[in-house]
């Protein structure tokens, strides 16, 4: 027998709060104690875990989803859950933890659709707001937009209630250089190039759910001073005098686009404010042998009182902020070397003439810098999406059940994976955001950056149209650079559309079409005799379609993977058919003849709904070749196609060259 008695003299730091071992009993175990108004730390871990509550209460948070404990309260934890334990009242929240192994039910865990599932939590899927500077070419294509619709599709399939949202990033530096070298204001650059960008993206089958034009929103402005104001208002961001650049002949202040220098964290050229390369902020006075954009001469340094975060007070917050959500590595490796500095005292207004002032007494001519300004914008996009559904989200209310997902590229990380959660924070002191990222690398263009200066570029417009969007979706899917830097080659293009989706797809799917008009009429053939090769390549499909599931799934998100299980599943089946297809003329071999070819039909009907996130139109098209409506519902299983149906593959056509 073994009894053991909770004893808070024994208890010792552990996971944010007091704990204690409880040994002997077969299992991991322990007491633990969280005092009021603490939480233990956020974790999740390949073990089974039991909670019992034994004294006091609280709110337990698991995956997103909060439940009030009592006493008398079990909970149990399948392995990889995110759990967080508050204490919620006045006296101590005692419990009793009992853990344990179990291989089986860890890997089942891992793959579970309904534990990564979102149920019914609003689903927010951002992709960073283009500058309207100019119009989106395939560089911007394959990251952010093409990840954020590819996203929302697939969750849309599985039930998820999930929406995209962008818009135009107008209150930009940059939209004031370009507005400044084409002779007009900066609004009507903005609002001409907004357009553009819209259009593009329509172009792509990309059409966000909600698309915010900032310099147009009659309510973006007041509602970006209030959340400005509630930012003065936590103490943290404060007027303060520091050393700033202007440039020696005119005077005026620089940073962002008006200034180039050494990077202080990889030493390489840089713009202010970000470096592209490592990925990490600098305030424009630390940059090596700085250059102004107006003037020859060396910048000159001057004193000047702007709003300021101490950035370097948050390194725990950002830290914790990350194990909330779906953070890459990558990012969490770039926060920790930017909150690894003694100081990083961040500017957030700047001396400009185009943007939005605080409402704050201060120094004239300042506005709100427009990257803390996009922290605002994510909100404000929420709200908007409300009014039009009914559903009264509040940008200045933030609710706990919000899930959002961001899709921007590495040089944007700082911002979204660092700055963003601090302000945050600070707004919205009760509100713990739950927020996934997702991270691309540059896409190369022949191998090297896409350059709209040296016209080195190839915009979406001069690609895509009804016929081409497919393939283009296909192949920016295809070469995405997720964790690498990856490159779009024309002749490369031009192969993958003629002799993958042409000269394999297409060529598949018209053989199996000719196939059937031939020998069953025109009509899906119904299953006869089974062989073991036929099994095996049912077995074979239902991997794909896991494999695609987990592609596109929200921990292991990743496109180039997807496009990859497509057309390995397409090799397959037609090789599949190739083999198959001897038995076609012998009568003694014809029930197993039209299995081999319903199977063939399933694998066909099985693309049809897979490839929906990433070939819309294509998916669209194959299902009505195939007598089916346009995929809504992501597969749970390998299906046949209903014995009599109507295929019309023989001269389909779903791709040109």
């Amino acid at each position: 027998m073994i009894i053991n008695v909770y004893d808070a003299a024994g208890l010792h730091e552990a996971f944010g709060i007091g704990m204690s071992s409880v040994e002997g009993l077969g299992t991991g175990a322990g007491w633990g104690r969280v005092a009021p108004g603490r939480s233990t730390r956020r974790h999740r871990h390949d073990e089974t875990e039991m909670f019992v509550i034994v004294a006091g209460r609280g709110e337990l948070e698991c995956d997103g989803r909060r439940h009030t404990v009592a006493p008398g309260t079990v909970a149990l934890f399948e392995p990889f859950e995110s759990h967080v334990l508050t204490n919620t009242g006045g006296t101590d929240l005692v419990f009793l933890t009992q853990y344990w192994r179990d291989a089986g039910r860890a890997q089942r865990s891992a793959a579970s659709a309904e534990r990564k599932g979102f149920g019914d939590r609003p689903v927010f899927v951002f992709s960073t707001p283009p500058t309207p500077n100019g119009d989106l070419h395939l560089g911007h294509l394959s990251g952010p937009y093409l990840g954020a619709d590819a996203y929302v599709r697939f969750q849309r399939m599985n039930g998820a209630r999930a929406w995209h949202l962008t818009g135009s990033d107008d209150f930009q530096s940059y939209v004031a250089a370009a507005a400044r070298a084409e002779g007009r204001s900066p609004a009507a650059t903005a609002a001409h190039y907004s357009a553009e960008i819209a259009e593009t993206l329509r172009l792509m089958d990309i059409v966000p759910d909600q698309y915010t034009v900032t310099g147009r929103d009659a309510a973006y402005r007041e509602g970006l001073r209030q959340y400005f104001a509630r930012l003065t208002g936590s103490g943290k961001v404060s007027l303060a005098e520091g050393e700033a650049l202007f440039d020696a002949e005119s005077g005026q202040y620089l940073y962002e686009v008006d200034v180039s220098g050494g990077c202080p964290g990889c030493s390489g050229t840089t713009s202010g404010n970000i470096c592209e390369e490592c990925g990490e902020p600098n305030v424009v006075t630390d940059l090596a042998g700085p250059v102004s954009a107006h003037s020859s001469a060396p910048p000159r340094r001057d004193r000047l009182a702007r709003y300021v975060l101490p950035l370097h007070e948050f390194r725990d917050a950002v830290r914790e902020h990350h194990r909330v959500g779906r953070v890459p590595a990558r990012l969490a490796e770039l926060a920790h070397r930017v909150l690894g500095r003694d100081r990083l005292d961040l500017p957030v207004t700047h001396p400009s003439a185009w943007g939005v002032p605080p409402a704050e007494a201060g120094p004239e001519g300042q506005v709100i810098w427009v990257w803390p300004e996009m922290s605002y914008g994510f909100l404000h996009g929420i709200e908007a999406l409300g009014r039009r559904t009914g559903a009264g989200w509040r940008a200045l209310e933030p609710r706990p059940d919000w899930k959002v997902v961001h899709f921007f590229g590495y040089d944007n990380s700082f911002y979204h994976g660092v700055l963003y959660p601090v302000l945050y924070r600070l707004a919205f002191p009760d509100w713990e955001p739950d927020i996934d990222y997702h991270v691309n690398e540059f896409y190369l263009l022949e191998g090297e950056k896409f350059s709209t200066s040296r016209r080195h570029a190839v915009w979406g417009k001069e690609i895509l149209g009804p016929d081409s969007v497919d393939a283009v979706r296909y192949y920016l899917s295809s070469t995405r650079p997720e964790d690498v830097r990856t490159d779009f080659r024309r002749a490369a293009y031009d192969k993958v559309l003629s002799e993958t989706l042409i000269g394999t797809w297409q060529q598949w799917l018209n053989g199996l079409g000719r196939c059937i008009a031939r020998e069953y009429g025109g009509t899906a053939p119904d299953a006869g005799n089974w062989t073991p090769a036929h099994s095996a390549f049912l077995a074979g499909l239902g991997v794909r379609l896991s494999a695609v599931t987990t592609a596109l799934g929200p921990d292991a998100f990743s496109l180039r993977r997807a496009a990859a299980e497509l057309d390995g599943l397409v090799e397959e089946a037609a090789a599949f058919g190739r083999r198959e297809g001897l038995l076609a003329g012998p009568d003694e071999w014809r029930d197993e003849a039209r299995t081999a070819v319903a199977l063939e039909l399933a694998a066909a009907r099985l693309l049809a709904c897979v490839a929906a996130p990433l070939m819309p139109r294509f998916s669209a098209r194959l299902a009505a070749a195939l007598g089916l409506p346009e995929p809504r519902e992501w597969p749970s299983a390998v299906e046949l196609l209903p014995p009599g149906t109507p295929v019309g593959l023989a001269e389909a056509v779903f791709f040109r060259q």
